[in-house]
């Protein structure tokens, strides 16, 4: 699993999970053992996931990789030189395209390794990411722990008010959450569908 020799066929490796599961950690540890491996390998992200950093790809850890910010997904293949690993940090926020530049890119025999939230904080699948795991080789769920009772996290919790889909932030804004824990600072809906409100 997860070789470093992609001489012979491509293939897409997607690691997904909440916030602060370690997804970017994983991504960043294969990516590293390419290059360690002698391998050419070109990194991506998403031009508006200025958090850490504008030019590379940095993990909760403060681990980095070099990565070109782009715009698009179709920047990710006219960027794509002779390579055989391309990595993809954020792949959420990429439109439905980055499923097709994923595949083409595999296709002409190029491990791409992909991370990304699987779910919004509406706890709703997110962007491309659904696509992007039906077609990907190999699947990796992270999970995160729960901040309130100590059990695997699947959930990012948003504490702020808005319901922008796209809302940048760390723990002053985020916190990962376990189902039970998840639904219950959620609005619940009872029996006749009437809404409950948050209860945390």
């Amino acid at each position: 699993m997860f070789l470093e020799n992609t001489k012979n066929a491509g293939s897409i490796e997607v690691i997904c999970g909440s916030m602060f599961s370690g997804k970017t950690e994983e991504l960043i540890r294969r990516l590293k053992r390419a290059k360690f491996a002698r391998l050419r390998v070109e990194i991506f992200k998403p031009k508006i996931d200025t958090r850490y950093s504008d030019e590379e790809v940095v993990s909760h850890d403060s681990n980095t990789i070099v990565s070109t910010p782009v715009d698009s997904s179709t920047a990710i293949t006219l960027l794509t030189g002779d390579v055989d690993v391309v990595g993809i940090d954020e792949a959420q926020f990429f439109d439905k395209g980055i499923v097709d530049v994923c595949l083409q890119l595999a296709n002409n025999g190029v491990r791409v390794i992909v991370a990304g939230l699987d779910m919004d904080f509406k706890g709703k699948p997110f962007g491309p990411m659904p696509d992007l795991m039906a077609v990907a080789d190999e699947v990796t769920k992270v999970h995160a722990i729960c901040v309130r009772c100590g059990d695997l996290a699947e959930f990012s919790h948003r504490k702020s008010d808005s319901d922008k889909l796209v809302v940048l932030g760390e723990q002053d804004i985020y916190e990962p959450l376990c189902r039970r824990c998840y639904l219950a600072c959620t609005d619940v809906s009872d029996e006749n569908g009437d809404s409950s409100g948050p209860l945390c």
